[in-house]
């Protein structure tokens, strides 16, 4: 199991926090210094079942300097959305946890963290 993580994040810390506790197996990935690769955001995405503009955090600077929240979302501009997360990686929501059975969750709650516990 890895987690994508900011250590900035409360809810990051939180997540964590409770995998600790869980005597959880698991591998941290600081996003911001180990930025995933497009490839590595499809992959999420697909194990999530979200799109991109899904785990957008659409409210930061970032975003808003592109225009994000004006870009269509649907397949035609789903690679546009990619490229942003990978060129942007603090636009990634987070913590995303990809879990063992091959899924991942986007762990912002500990009911979520438990979930992605129990695959």
């Amino acid at each position: 199991m890895e987690i994508w993580i900011n250590p900035a994040c409360s809810k990051c810390r939180s997540a964590l926090t409770l995998l600790d506790a869980e005597g959880a197996d698991y591998t941290v990935r600081r996003y911001l210094e180990d930025v995933p690769t497009e490839d590595e955001i499809r992959d999420v995405l697909t194990r999530l079942g979200l799109e991109p503009w899904d785990i957008t955090r659409t409210r930061e600077t970032d975003a808003k300097e592109l225009g994000m929240k004006a870009w269509a979302r649907d397949e035609a501009n789903r690679d546009r959305w990619v490229r942003a997360l990978a060129e942007h990686p603090k636009l990634i929501q987070r913590p995303i946890i990809t879990a063992e059975d091959g899924t991942a969750v986007v762990a912002r709650t500990d009911e979520a963290v438990r979930d992605a516990l129990s695959r």
